[in-house]
């Protein structure tokens, strides 16, 4: 790995500290129940390593969802603490708030080795507006020493538990931060090559400046979801009714331009799909079919030199793009089976549409392939390309598929994770102390 430049829970004395923990518990919750627990599990060694320095007590604080500034109870973190009991085999106890005078109470009857987690930090404004005051009262709140950054998915952010807080209290980064960075960093550095990127999902605008620089390392990059209707569009393909980013067409034509110009320079490719799944229903609830966009393979050979009718290689006025078609699977799938390292961020369909009476999701063929080509006919073979996995749907998909374990790494970031990869500022690391 690379090396880490900023201090971690391994370079303080935690010894009778009392420790303020800021993670990532922005998870899935489905009428009260978890339905990804992933960034739970990712934060355990975190945890398990500062309990084991013998703190005067640990207070965890984390968000979940977009509260907007308000108390709402979907949005409580009170789940989580049943949750993360049960990972740790250890009492959690729950705060029904953030700061105030109940959390005080709560934290001074802390003892060495006990754990609370608080509420929601998102039902107060003051922590998306990076206010001070907000962080100097959780501090006083909590009785906080020492303040550790854990939560590799929000350090792209600018907030109290990300930035003011750091100016406050002796600050270093979680273990989990430490082990996203230095992957992540070295991946990018020094990949074994062939190296392919994935990229998909569904906003453009998102993803520019990552595009932009797997134009520039990478030996293929393949473009599915919502986003590759920006492309096709742009190389004058119908699209239906597809949902795609009008306002980006421009940057779309630029990134075609570079990427033209990366393969006049090196062995370069981008992969765009030349056939899709199409349907006039996207909730899965009309017929579908594959609608080969260059008009390949489609000539009636007895009927030669007939040609296909236009309808076999149009997506119709109101037909949706919703997946990959299986050439433009397969042949991503035969890039990646081919490569030594694989970057995977956003699904190539609409993966969370179900199908009726619970049957399998009908969008998600696209993304199968390419897992399984990433993973192998059988896990963990050692022919098997170094897969790094990111983007928070994209977590959710592999996880829900049982198949966490089997990719090489994992990324608890969405758009730190975009972030990282991109060179842009992390505000949650860069304040951070350096060794």
């Amino acid at each position: 790995m690379s090396s880490f430049k900023k201090k971690t829970v391994k370079d303080v004395n935690l010894s009778g500290s009392r420790v303020l923990l800021r993670a990532d518990y922005n998870v899935p919750v489905d009428d009260g129940r978890i339905t990804d627990d992933y960034r739970l599990r990712a934060s355990l060694p975190t945890i398990q390593y500062i309990l084991k320095q013998k703190p005067s007590g640990l207070v965890i604080a984390s968000h979940l969802g977009r509260p907007a500034g308000k108390v709402d109870k979907s949005y409580s973190l009170r789940p989580v603490a049943k949750r993360l009991s049960q990972l740790l085999d250890k009492p959690v106890r729950f705060v029904n708030d953030c700061v105030g005078q109940t959390v005080h109470q709560i934290s001074d009857q802390v003892k060495d080795g006990q754990i609370i987690l608080l509420e929601n930090l998102r039902f107060h404004p003051g922590e998306e507006a990076n206010d001070k005051d907000f962080a100097q009262n959780l501090i006083g709140s909590t009785g906080a020493e020492v303040f550790v950054q854990d939560a590799f998915g929000v350090v792209h952010r600018q907030h109290a538990t990300t930035s003011a807080i750091t100016k406050l209290l002796p600050s270093v980064a979680g273990l989990l931060l430490q082990t996203e960075v230095t992957t992540i960093e070295q991946v990018l550095a020094k990949p074994e090559r062939p190296l392919v990127a994935v990229i998909g999902g569904a906003k453009i605008a998102d993803k520019i400046d990552v595009i932009k620089r797997f134009i520039d390392i990478a030996d293929c990059l393949a473009v599915g979801g919502i986003m590759a209707n920006n492309f096709l569009k742009a190389e004058g393909y119908e699209i239906g009714s597809s949902l795609y980013d009008k306002d980006d067409m421009k940057l779309t034509m630029q990134l075609l331009k570079l990427a033209k110009a990366a393969a006049f320079k090196r062995p370069f490719s981008l992969i765009v799909p030349a056939d899709v799944l199409v349907s006039k229903d996207p909730r899965g609830r009309q017929a579908t079919r594959i609608v080969d966009l260059a008009g390949s393979g489609l000539a009636d050979t007895a009927a030669y030199p007939k040609l296909p009718k236009p309808s076999a290689y149009t997506v119709g006025s109101s037909e949706m793009i919703l997946d990959l078609g299986p050439a433009s699977a397969a042949r991503i799938a035969g890039v990646i089976k081919l490569a030594k390292t694989v970057i995977w961020n956003g699904t190539m369909g609409i993966t969370e549409i179900k199908g009726l009476a619970g049957a399998h999701r009908p969008f998600s063929h696209g993304t199968n392939v390419i897992v399984e080509a990433m993973i192998g006919e059988h896990h963990r073979h050692p022919s098997r390309p170094f897969s790094l996995v990111g983007g928070g749907d994209t977590v959710g998909y592999i996880e829900q598929e049982g198949l966490v374990d089997d990719f090489s790494f994992v990324s608890t970031g969405g758009g730190a994770t975009l972030d990282l990869i991109a060179g842009k500022p992390l505000p949650g690391l860069d304040t951070l102390p350096n060794k």
